[in-house]
């Protein structure tokens, strides 16, 4: 298995999906915790449906899926933003029929586009090891751009995750440091699509930074522990895949979402310990 392993590692397709796994993990490390911490999973969940408008419309229009997806990610981040914002009664209804009308436009697209569109079951689904170079280069700077951002807005970011409130009250112009968090998860679901597919990008970007939750509460460390997981994540699935001839994405997503089930078990079951000892010792 390991001569299998390391013939693998000596193709560039394969080399460019390790690369893949490293930027990806960075992205769902830091912006995966801000969405755990804030709660804000169903948003990410529409601007990541939403994306697929952008994937049609990029063949339609013959240009890089990936860079109409981008565009098209970032437009539904600002406004599924702006109506969290806005309209905090009908906001989950709202965001739903922005979701429906991405993908449903991204469909319509696709329809309307003339000519080979063989690979396009793997931007739902994922498709890891087609990484062009012209898209590690494009993932390389987002992740800049989205290491600057979390960078520059550290504290603000902290005080809004945990305490909208104590921000307001600071005069932090709120409204926009949220367009700016939201439009940092329209970019890391852009670079995510590759890897998992937009079926699964809510479980990568959510699964690493809930694991480590369990385990850290400090943000910077969260954010490490996060990025460690995702890497561990895709890169095991990736592997894994190769060797048993099995779509990626979903490989890597079960074996997340094994390691969660094992963590929240695992916890539970020392917490559990943990007390039944306490008791003990305050009997005698």
């Amino acid at each position: 298995m390991i001569n299998t392993i390391w013939s693998a590692l000596q193709y560039g397709f394969m080399q460019n999906a390790l690369i893949t796994a490293v930027l990806i993990s960075i992205a769902c490390g830091i912006i995966g915790t801000y969405v755990v911490l804030k709660r804000i999973v169903f948003l990410s969940g529409g601007v990541a449906h939403a994306a697929y408008g952008g994937i049609g419309l990029g063949y339609l229009l013959k240009i890089p899926p990936l860079v109409s997806a981008l565009g098209f990610s970032l437009l539904a981040s600002f406004s599924m933003a702006w109506v969290h914002r806005k309209t905090k009664e009908r906001s989950d209804t709202i965001i739903g029929v922005m979701w429906a009308l991405g993908m449903a436009l991204g469909i319509i697209f696709v329809d309307l586009a003339s000519g080979y569109k063989a690979d396009l079951m793997s931007y739902l689904f994922g498709s890891i090891l087609a990484v062009s170079q012209l898209e590690l280069m494009l993932m390389a700077v987002m992740d800049i751009l989205i290491i600057i951002l979390a960078a520059l807005f550290f504290k603000e970011f902290l005080a809004l995750s945990f305490d909208e409130t104590f921000t307001t009250i600071r005069n932090v112009a709120v409204d926009w440091l949220y367009v700016i968090l939201v439009g940092m998860i329209g970019l890391t679901v852009v670079m995510m699509m590759r890897v998992v597919g937009l079926i699964m990008v809510i479980a990568l970007l959510t699964i690493p930074p809930a694991i480590s939750n369990m385990f850290v509460k400090e943000m910077k460390k969260m954010m490490v522990m996060s990025i460690l997981l995702s890497l561990v994540f895709t890169t095991s699935g990736l592997l894994v895949s190769y060797l048993i001839d099995l779509t990626s994405g979903a490989v890597i997503i079960m074996i997340s979402g094994i390691a969660y089930l094992l963590s929240y078990v695992g916890k539970n079951l020392y917490q559990i310990f943990k007390n039944r000892q306490a008791g003990v010792e305050v009997h005698e």
